[in-house]
């Protein structure tokens, strides 16, 4: 199976940036996409943003412009490089991938963004 480790997680104030890292390993065959959701208490998981193995991206609205997301293809990494951020972007962001035939996912790493 898949494994995925995230890092880059932690507090910050309104206004400022993190880079979250997730790094797959294990029986990795054909990727189709990797990307990140989040999750607040009481909410759905929702998506944040996307990259197929190509290189075609999408983003929530909620992010479109704050938010960057680029993938290694070699070292099977996704990067989500956020600026600007904004208390409502608290919440635990999970890494996400996509074979061909199945979904993986991270065990979560917490941001908040607060002052």
């Amino acid at each position: 199976q898949v494994q995925l480790v995230e890092s880059g997680g932690g507090l910050v104030q309104p206004g400022g940036s993190l880079r979250l890292s997730c790094a797959a390993s294990g029986s990795i065959f054909s990727n189709r996409a990797m990307g990140w959701y989040r999750q607040t208490p009481g909410k759905q998981r929702e998506l944040v943003a996307t990259i197929t193995r190509g290189g075609t991206t999408n983003y929530a609205d909620s992010v479109k412009g704050r938010f960057t997301i680029s993938r290694d293809n070699a070292k099977n990494t996704v990067t989500l490089q956020m600026d600007s951020l904004k208390p409502e972007d608290t919440a635990v962001y999970y890494c996400w991938y996509a074979s061909q035939t199945y979904v993986y996912w991270g065990q979560g790493t917490q941001v908040t963004v607060s002052s």
